[in-house]
Parts: C-alpha cells; sequence; structure tokens
C-alpha cells in the first residue's frame, strides 16, 4: 500500500506546533482540517485572481543560521505574476543594494509569501522556495509591466508548496488613495451636475 502523504499544512504545524495546538485546545479544529484535504498546494483561479490585483506584499527569507528578514515588495496591479499553478514570478527592482534576501536564497530557499488586502480585510499567506535568476528578455517580456518606470535587477521565481487564508478579524478597512480619488472626482462631477441643474431650472 501507498504511504499517504502528509498533509500541506505540515510545512507549518511542526510536532512543536501541534503539541501547542493540542495544549491549548485547538489541534482537533485542525486534525479535521487535514483530514478534509487541507491546505491547498497549488494555485487555483481565485488566488490568481486575487494575486493579479495586488499591489504590495511582504516576502520572507531566513539565511542559514535561521536569521529571518521580511521585505517589501510593491508595484502596480499585476507586477506579481502567476506563471503556472506551482510558480509566481516578480521583477526585483533597483533599491538600496543591500541583498540581503537574493543572500538568504542562495543559502536557504524556504520563504514565504504574505498577501494582504485591507479593502475586503483577507490575507493570504504561502509557503515554498524561490530563487534569483537572470533577469533575461524572455522573463522581463512576461513580468514587466509597460509603462512602469523602475529598473529590474534580477528576478524572482517562487515555487508554491502550500498556502492558506487567515480570518479577516483584526484587519483594519484601508483604501488604495488613487481609487478614493477617482470615487470623489466622480462625486464631485455629480454635485457640478445637479449644481448646474438646479441654476438652470432657477434662471441663475
Amino acid at each position: 500500500m501507498k504511504p499517504s502523504q502528509p498533509p500541506a499544512s505540515d510545512i507549518a504545524f511542526t510536532p512543536t506546533v501541534k503539541a501547542i495546538q493540542s495544549r491549548k485546545g485547538s489541534r482537533a479544529t485542525y486534525a479535521g482540517m487535514e483530514q478534509r484535504g487541507g491546505w491547498q498546494t497549488a494555485i487555483e483561479p481565485d488566488l490568481a485572481a486575487f494575486i493579479e490585483q495586488v499591489r504590495s506584499f511582504f516576502l520572507a527569507t531566513a539565511n542559514s543560521e535561521g536569521q529571518p528578514y521580511v521585505q517589501h515588495r510593491g508595484g502596480p496591479p499585476g507586477f506579481l505574476r502567476v506563471l503556472d499553478n506551482q510558480t509566481l514570478g516578480f521583477a526585483d527592482f533597483k533599491g538600496n543594494r543591500q541583498f540581503i534576501t537574493t543572500g538568504n536564497l542562495e543559502d536557504n530557499p524556504k520563504a514565504f509569501i504574505f498577501l494582504i488586502d485591507y479593502v475586503l480585510q483577507r490575507r493570504i499567506k504561502i509557503w515554498g522556495t524561490a530563487k534569483m535568476v537572470e533577469a533575461t528578455p524572455a522573463l522581463l517580456s512576461r513580468l514587466m509591466l509597460e509603462g512602469y518606470r523602475a529598473r529590474p535587477e534580477q528576478i524572482v521565481l517562487f515555487e508554491v508548496e502550500a498556502w492558506d487564508v487567515n480570518c479577516p478579524q483584526h484587519i483594519p478597512q484601508r483604501f488604495e488613495a488613487d481609487d478614493v480619488a477617482r470615487v470623489l472626482a466622480k462625486r464631485d462631477a455629480r454635485i457640478a451636475e445637479l449644481e448646474a441643474l438646479l441654476a438652470a431650472r432657477d434662471g441663475t
């Protein structure tokens, strides 16, 4: 008989974590989740659609000694791309040139992406491995958005191993400034239109 695969959540639920869950009373809930199939291991259409709208995310790595590091990455919607159902990619734009993430990934390919949507108040956690590769014309044609003024220095390819969606509690609801500006401009135009109609009716 072929041995069953461990649940995808084992990437985060180590024996120590499971022991703590048992001690704190949540293990039965997560054990049930594991029996029902557990976390996803491939990028599904709903996740892909969410990723296409991302303007900001956090990439976590650790060096060979386990020292963690979190780096913010941002850009216009679509700068983080789904290349296939297991792979994400994005252009690593030229910045302060500390290369901490680059060095960490050379020593330790394990990585983590944290996505948060403040409008819909949801967060998505993605575990996997990542590597830096050369910014070839072929990759840049897939990952660089036309008209975006940034200098790509290299490319990050992220292989998804597992992902999960967190509950929305404690996420403050926030909106992008340009989205708010568009709504306000539409409102102001409507106000001006109504004022003009009133003025015409009153003959002033």
